[in-house]
C-alpha cells in the first residue's frame, strides 16, 4: 500500500456535485492499494497514520499526533499512486490492485482508522471525484507498507 498523507487545514470530496465527505484540521489521505497488499500492509499503516508525529506542539515541533491532536481523516482511494510513467508517454497501471482485492482493503483500512477513535470520511471508491484541500504548512509525506 502506498499513501500520500497531507496534513490540512480542512479537506472535501464532491462526487457528481454532492459532498461525500469533509474535515477540518487533521489529515487527507490519497490511498493505493498494490496487488500483493494484505491486511497486514492495512494495519501498518493506520497505525502509522495515527501515530504518526506530524502536528506541532507549543514550542512548534512537530511532536503530537493525529490522535494527540483529536484531527480528523479524509480517505480517498488513489488507485493512480500506482502508475509507472518510466517508458511510453501513458502510464502503466499494472501493479495497482484490482477493484475486487482493493475495495476491501480500502474500506478495512478506513475500519481500522476508525478503530482507533479518529473520525473517517471518505471519498466514492472507483468514483471521478473532485478533492478539495488547505494544506497545513505544507506538509506532505508518503508511506508505504513495504520497502
Amino acid at each position: 500500500m502506498k499513501i500520500v498523507l497531507q496534513r490540512v487545514r480542512e479537506a472535501s470530496v464532491t462526487v457528481e456535485g454532492q459532498t461525500t465527505g469533509a474535515i477540518g484540521p487533521g489529515v487527507m489521505l490519497l490511498v493505493g492499494v498494490a496487488e500483493g497488499d494484505t491486511e497486514e500492509d492495512v494495519r501498518y499503516l493506520a497505525e502509522k497514520v495515527v501515530h504518526l508525529r506530524i502536528f506541532e506542539d507549543e514550542t512548534g515541533k512537530m511532536n503530537r499526533s493525529l490522535l494527540d491532536v483529536g484531527g480528523s481523516v479524509l480517505s480517498v482511494s488513489q488507485f493512480t499512486l500506482y502508475g509507472d510513467c518510466r517508458k511510453g508517454r501513458r502510464p502503466n497501471f499494472m501493479n495497482a490492485a484490482k477493484p475486487e482485492l482493493a475495495r476491501p482493503l480500502y474500506e478495512q483500512f478506513n475500519a481500522c482508522l476508525a478503530q482507533y477513535g479518529v473520525t473517517v470520511e471518505t471519498g466514492v471508491f472507483g468514483a471521478m471525484m473532485q478533492v478539495s484541500l488547505v494544506n497545513d504548512g505544507p506538509v506532505t509525506l508518503i508511506l508505504e507498507s513495504k520497502a
